[in-house]
């Protein structure tokens, strides 16, 4: 069985939905690892609740990203990690980690790439005014959600909507939309093209 790492910083309703999906038999992986930048984030929760071993780390305790992502490297390599699913994780991956996962990190972005890439992406969406945002998930590159994209799905922004009710919907098709993207990696007979620059 394929088995992955889940990096999150904060609620892990994402993770949590690769968890039930696991439970249910409806997930081509084994959810084997949490990692975390915020010990205290309540995603550390879910994960004790459920019986999955968390590697959580204070950014701040280390000179720089490149110490604390070769010990994170460690850990993934004793848990015999073949794929990182970044679910929240509110952190630029750094070389080490990517040169080390070349082609298995994958990202979900609360928009429709390359549309408001970055931190606040559904707020974005909302105050610019556009009809139409939604949910990406990407292969992971150097640059900023710029990594090709293996997954999108749209949400209206609706009149009547609130950033707090946008919020709700856009985080109820993240939660389908992750399951399907993890399966699709390691469906055998997918061919990954990656798209050209």
């Amino acid at each position: 069985m394929n088995q992955i790492a889940v990096f999150a910083s904060g609620n892990g309703s994402n993770f949590q939905s690769l968890i039930d999906a696991e439970k249910r038999g409806e997930l081509q992986a084994q959810v084997k690892l949490l990692v975390t930048d915020r010990p205290d984030s309540y995603v550390v929760f879910r994960a004790k609740r459920e019986g999955i071993p968390v590697f959580a780390f204070r950014p701040k305790e280390f000179e720089n990203k490149s110490q604390y992502e070769k010990v994170i490297i460690q850990k993934l390599q004793e848990f015999q990690i073949d794929f990182i699913v970044l679910a929240g994780y509110m952190r630029i991956v750094g070389k080490d980690l990517l040169e080390a996962y070349p082609n298995r990190i994958i990202n979900l972005h609360p928009s429709l790439l390359p549309a408001f890439p970055g931190k606040n992406a559904i707020e974005q969406a909302y105050l610019y005014g556009v009809k139409w945002t939604g949910v990406t998930v990407h292969f992971v590159d150097a640059g900023i959600d710029t990594g090709p994209i293996l997954l999108q799905e749209v949400v209206e922004i609706r009149d009547e909507d609130t950033i707090e009710t946008l919020e709700e919907r856009i985080h109820q098709v993240e939660h389908q939309l992750l399951v399907k993207a993890v399966n699709l990696v390691f469906d055998p007979s997918y061919q990954f093209i990656e798209r050209a620059k």
